[in-house]
């Protein structure tokens, strides 16, 4: 069940992701066109500082999900009534929290930014494009905790999905006809009360023993302040970039660092999808024996990595093509530039690869004890991205969170691997080297192609082309080495096609 679920989870979730990209892609190119590099940038700059008032959320996310995972795999709901009673006493209070923030923040942020951008303009945008969080936080972030620890993370893709679409296709319009900034933005708001709706309907049907009015099991979530360390690190590796530059630079270097993001930020969608969908079923095994667990980690690690790399080595390889193209005819400041790239592969491959530790790190609830680390990194990356961005500028920041990766990437792997797997670290760095090497490779060769396609069919083509042969050494290579996670993914992979065989000849 765990491994269908998981099967689920990755289709719709990479699906929707598909689907979102081709219009998230869209979107900035009109946005640039038509409103021109400064409103990129602002609106880019704006929704950083918004995603840092996820904050506000205090850890109760992961912290929840950390407590549901035993209690869901024993299908205990008394226990699973009294956590997300306690789960969605938090979340309120951060709806009404995140509400008071978004008002400030459209008050005092157009005092404070330097733009030849209306200051009405700017606040009513901050308006209209906040206010979806503050009742996502409200109404429906209890729900989402539940279905991800139940292995149902597909729902929510699902309805995310259809909304992000009915959102992108309205924004496209609107751009089309003319429509100013904030009638734009106010599509989040609208459709996030659908949303809502869509949410509600599914719950009321499917779950009607929930319960969140029981007594709260606040002790089970006692961990929410350690996560939220943990959280404040992410999203510094996320969106401090940004906010620096907005205060160091001018929102049209913003505008360069956040369309390069953005096209790797893709990448990092699809990647987390592919993390979500497994880690429910990584840390339900957890509780179920450390033998079983570590099989699956294994299998799990292997493929993760072979996919991430694969991913960002096709990445790499026709960034800089595509974004010739994307930013044609766009003259207000240079988007072509080598070594941003190199620099956010860098940063990516350091993030996306040690996901799978870190996934080993909160499965087993180790958010107090590695807290002190995760504060180190936050200041390793606030001190040398402030210093650097007075002389490098952009490449300030990205070598600033490079620094602080480099350091936290290899804690995580030794931490997880020594304090919570108890064997030695090597064999999760003898992965990441193997692909390394098989990166540098692939990368070489395809430099001594000189492959450079010149329009948007040939560039995708190649692509999907590339992407193809890469995941297929990158599998191959790492299958010969790690036979042992091969031979269990293999007959994992047999057994489900088993099952499904099975169940059409019983219907037949």
């Amino acid at each position: 069940m765990k491994a269908k679920r998981s099967l689920i989870n990755l289709a719709l979730g990479l699906i929707s992701q598909l689907l979102i990209i081709a219009l998230g892609i869209l979107i900035p190119r009109l946005l640039l066109v038509n409103f021109g590099s400064e409103v990129n940038g602002l609106l880019s700059s704006v929704g950083q500082i918004i995603i840092y008032m996820s904050l506000l959320e205090a850890g109760v996310g992961a912290a929840s999900l950390q407590a549901l995972y035993k209690q869901v795999a024993g299908a205990n709901r008394e226990n699973i009534n009294s956590i997300l009673s306690a789960t969605s006493s938090y979340y309120k209070k951060t709806g009404i929290y995140y509400f008071i923030c978004i008002i400030l923040l459209s008050v005092f942020y157009p005092l404070f930014i330097d733009s030849s951008i209306d200051k009405m303009t700017i606040m009513f945008v901050i308006l209209v494009t906040g206010m979806g969080g503050a009742i996502n936080f409200y109404f429906q972030g209890t729900f989402k905790v539940f279905l991800i620890a139940e292995g149902k993370s597909y729902v929510d893709t699902s309805i995310t999905t259809l909304i992000n679409i009915v959102i992108s296709g309205l924004k496209i319009l609107f751009i089309l006809k003319g429509y100013n900034l904030i009638a734009i933005q106010s599509t989040h708001f609208v459709l996030m009360i659908v949303q809502i709706i869509i949410y509600q309907i599914y719950i009321n049907r499917n779950y009607q023993w929930l319960d969140l009015k029981v007594k709260p099991d606040f002790d089970a979530i006692s961990q929410k302040k350690s996560v939220m360390v943990h959280q404040v690190s992410s999203l510094i590796f996320n969106n401090t970039d940004v906010l620096i530059l907005t205060i160091f630079t001018n929102l049209k270097v913003v505008s360069v660092y956040v369309l390069y993001n953005m096209l790797f930020s893709v990448l990092d969608k699809v990647i987390s999808t592919v993390n979500s969908s497994v880690t429910f079923a990584l840390g339900q095994t957890f509780h179920e024996g450390k033998d079983k667990f570590l099989k699956l980690f294994n299998a799990y690690e292997v493929c993760f990595m072979s996919f991430v790399f694969s991913l960002f080595t096709v990445a790499y390889i026709f960034i800089l093509p595509f974004m010739e193209l994307y930013t044609s005819g766009i003259k207000d400041i240079n988007y072509i530039d080598f070594w941003i790239p190199t620099l956010f592969v860098i940063i990516k491959l350091l993030v996306n690869a040690r996901a799978t530790s870190n996934n080993v790190i909160n499965i087993a609830g180790h958010f107090k004890k590695t807290q002190s680390r995760a504060i180190l990194e936050c200041t390793i990356n606030l001190v040398c991205s402030i210093t650097l961005v007075q002389f490098l500028g952009i490449y300030g920041v990205l070598l600033g969170t490079i620094a602080a990766l480099l350091y936290r990437s290899i804690d995580i792997v030794l931490y997880a691997n020594k304090k919570i797997l108890e064997r030695n670290a090597w064999m999760t760095i003898r992965r990441w080297l193997t692909n390394i090497v098989i990166f540098s490779i692939i990368v070489t060769a395809a430099k001594a192609m000189s492959i450079h396609p010149t329009s948007y069919v040939t560039t995708i083509l190649s692509a999907v082309i590339l992407l193809g042969l890469t995941i297929v050494i990158f599998a191959s290579v790492n299958a010969v080495i790690d036979r042992e996670a091969f031979k269990y993914t293999r007959d994992i992979i047999v057994k489900l096609i088993n099952q499904q065989k099975r169940k059409k000849s019983i219907s037949t």
